[in-house]
């Protein structure tokens, strides 16, 4: 895992074309916006569905998670990693430190 700032995580994602986004929030905290609008909700407090759909992803994308402060999205990395995913960024201080557009997702989209 590594820990990356805003300015980082803009760059990155820029520049991957293998990047998937993951926001693992609650559905009422997506809800309330999301920092890409191709982000997909793997919610890491339901853990069960959870780590179902972690040994889904594919290993070799790279993936950029964040959620409300950056502490639950450091722990789904760690998880992502133990399921053999080499490639975790988490986005440091979450959605609460991020300084860019916020958008509202039009639905749930649970991934």
């Amino acid at each position: 895992m590594k820990n990356i700032t805003n300015d980082e995580w803009r760059v990155l994602l820029a520049n991957d074309e293998n990047a998937v986004v993951i926001d693992v929030r609650t559905p009422m905290e997506w809800e309330e916006g999301i920092i890409n609008i191709n982000a997909m909700l793997i919610n890491l407090l339901d853990t069960p569905s959870f780590l179902k759909k972690a040994q889904e992803l594919d290993k070799n994308k790279n993936y950029y998670i964040y959620c409300r402060s950056g502490s639950r999205s450091a722990q789904a990395c760690y998880l992502l990693e133990s399921y053999g995913i080499k490639n975790t960024y988490n986005l440091m201080y979450g959605i609460m430190g991020w300084d860019g557009e916020i958008v509202k997702p039009k639905m749930v989209q649970q991934n």
